[in-house]
């Protein structure tokens, strides 16, 4: 009896929540965006709404257009799909000696040939829309979610007449698996492209999702990453899975501005086109194509990023009929993750992390997170500054330093690619110079970046929010039982740094993964390591005792909240009028012999030596 009354109630409430969802659409039409519904009622109340009226389009003499009223007669898309693809699919099928143990039931199959006879029947429709302003897009899918009419952007791409097709395809060689091919199902379920969020891990292949739908849609396309190294790895993923000749492909970076007359792929950053001050002329002449172009399909890689206030700007500048997010982590610190939802739409897809690593297409990850603890002289200076210089102490800890270089011994004898992140640059390039490895972070070249991406085959350090999607690629010849990556997070206790690192874990919680603790390292007392003596640590406390609070602030990418100024105010001292501010005597032990260190001076530079 209580079951009974509980499905009722269900019931009612499930129908509740969803009857006014899917009655409103935003439509592109020849450059301009339509707020489109078969039910008249529900077009009149949208404009009782004040907030509405104002992102109506008006005419010169500040009058509203006029409803447009058009009956439709078209063949379902769903039964189009069908018949062009023949049912077939990408994915590996069951060989013949395999059967399926799921068996539809008859009465279930019958119900089902029904439903595609009726969908086979051409349809009569008749549709109410109205104008709006472009630039209050994003204010009009506000507000339709709140009064309970979410918009729905759909893409009938198969019966767009007006943008021409371009010529791009899936290679042979490109296969889906089955999780990549269930997420591109979401998008385009019922034959149409719908706009929303896909969430794929680092290493599952977003890119080949991305390049599969704009093979399925074959209309313009427009890829916008967060930086110019990203643009070039996604200009080579479309030539390695698909067809697209490259003359085809431009791209729209401060290094490369490729020609875009004539084609039928861009790829950009977010910055580029966010960009407020005066372009140059060639910039511009680009910008000013961009905007007159209709674009098919709009691929938003690391999508997490959009809903900074000068990325956002890039969703109103280019008109796109379908926008499809592609990002790992779907967490931001700020509460404006939700505003994706009328940014770009729904979360269509998220793969279970787990369920990847057990079927093998991503690593085993073991997560351990170390306790370092702190030196007496660093923390007594870490409690007694407020300032955010503080930062320094516990990220320049000399036992920290420690076991950071006892894990990159440890794992290059095992020959392991490794790769060592900071959020700090003051912390970054003091851990790699010191060490004597590479670096990378926000000065750098992408030249350089590109060299680091495909020639390093050792040690890397880098300045980057993702740490643990850069180990979770899929490994070959190792063993499926064993962990074929290593994630270690490095704390120093008694910190602030422990809350923090408490916070990034809770989404990898999420996930199905655990964190080890490891409070002592097997083996560190036999290692000959730096910052072994007091005279070593004391010469690093100097350093950073010497360096301003502008060097403790993280890096931030630009265009997020919470940016560096341009210019501060701060209290002066008697000693910055005379050039003084951050000297500070330091003495230096090096630990190399002269005549070791001389072996490594040029022979010019030996003739000035005294």
């Amino acid at each position: 009896m209580w079951l009974f009354i509980h499905c009722i109630l269900s019931l009612s409430f499930s129908q509740l929540c969803t009857v006014s969802y899917g009655k409103v659409k935003l439509v592109l039409k020849h450059n301009r965006y339509f707020v489109e519904s078969t039910f008249p009622d529900v077009i009149q109340r949208l404009l009782q709404d004040n907030v509405i009226r104002e992102c109506r389009l008006r005419t010169a003499d500040g009058a509203d257009t006029e409803l447009i009223t058009e009956v439709i007669y078209s063949k379902s898309a769903i039964s189009k799909s069908i018949e062009e693809k023949g049912g077939t699919s990408t994915s590996q099928q069951p060989s013949d000696g395999q059967t399926s143990t799921q068996q539809v039931p008859e009465d279930i199959f019958s119900y089902y040939e029904q439903m595609d006879k009726e969908e086979e029947e051409e349809e009569e429709t008749q549709t109410v829309s109205f104008e709006i302003r472009q630039e209050m897009i994003e204010e009009l899918q506000k507000r339709c979610i709140q009064l309970e009419y979410p918009l729905l952007a759909e893409y009938d791409f198969r019966n767009d007449t007006v943008n021409p097709d371009i010529n791009i395809d899936l290679k042979p060689t490109a296969v889906l698996r089955p999780y990549q091919e269930k997420s591109l199902r979401k998008m385009f379920g019922n034959g149409r492209a719908r706009s929303g969020v896909i969430v794929l891990p680092c290493g599952a292949g977003k890119s080949l999702v991305g390049v599969t739908a704009a093979c399925t849609v074959r209309k313009r396309c427009l890829v916008l990453g967060n930086s110019s190294v990203s643009v070039e790895q996604w200009k080579a993923q479309f030539k390695m899975w698909s067809t697209i000749d490259d003359s085809q492909i431009c791209r729209f970076t401060s290094d490369a501005k490729d020609k875009p007359i004539g084609c039928s792929v861009a790829i950009s950053t977010y910055s580029m086109l966010g960009h407020t001050t005066k372009r140059s002329w060639e910039a511009e002449r680009v910008m000013e194509w961009m905007r007159s172009q209709e674009w098919g399909l709009i691929i938003l890689d690391e999508v997490h990023t959009i809903p900074a206030k000068m990325f956002r700007r890039v969703l109103t500048i280019v008109q796109a009929h379908c926008k499809m997010g592609l990002t790992a982590t779907l967490v931001r610190e700020d509460d404006k993750i939700v505003d994706l939802n009328f940014l770009i739409g729904p979360k269509l897809f998220e793969a279970n992390w787990m369920e990847l690593q057990n079927n093998g297409y991503i690593a085993k990850v073991q997560c351990a997170e170390v306790w370092c603890p702190m030196s007496p002289e660093f923390y007594r200076e870490y409690v007694a500054i407020k300032t955010k210089k503080r930062m320094l102490f516990y990220t320049m800890n000399p036992n920290k330093f420690r076991v950071c270089q006892f894990l990159i011994r440890f794992h290059e004898r095992r020959n392991d690619k490794i790769m060592v992140f900071a959020d700090n640059v003051f912390a970054l390039k003091e851990y790699a110079i010191r060490l004597n490895k590479p670096y990378i972070y926000g000065p750098t070249s992408q030249g350089e970046r590109m060299w680091h991406t495909w020639h390093t085959s050792g040690t890397i350090f880098q300045q980057e929010a993702q740490r643990l999607g850069r180990v979770l690629r899929a490994k070959k010849g190792m063993v499926a039982e064993e962990y074929n990556a290593y994630f270690y997070s490095l704390v120093s206790q008694d910190t602030q740094e422990m809350a923090y690192s408490t916070k990034r874990q809770r989404f990898l919680v999420d996930q199905g993964y655990s964190f080890k603790v490891i409070t002592k390292l097997a083996g560190m007392e036999e290692e000959d390591l730096m910052f072994s003596s007091k005279d070593e640590q004391q010469q690093l406390l100097q350093k950073v005792l010497a360096a301003s609070d502008l060097d403790a602030e993280e890096e931030v990418v630009a265009g997020e909240v919470g940016g560096r100024p341009q210019f501060s105010r701060r209290t002066g001292t008697m000693s910055s009028m005379s050039g003084a501010d951050d000297t500070v005597y330091m003495e230096y032990q090096s630990r190399g012999s002269k005549g070791a260190l001389g072996k490594n001076i040029h022979p010019l530079f030996k003739r000035f030596r005294k």
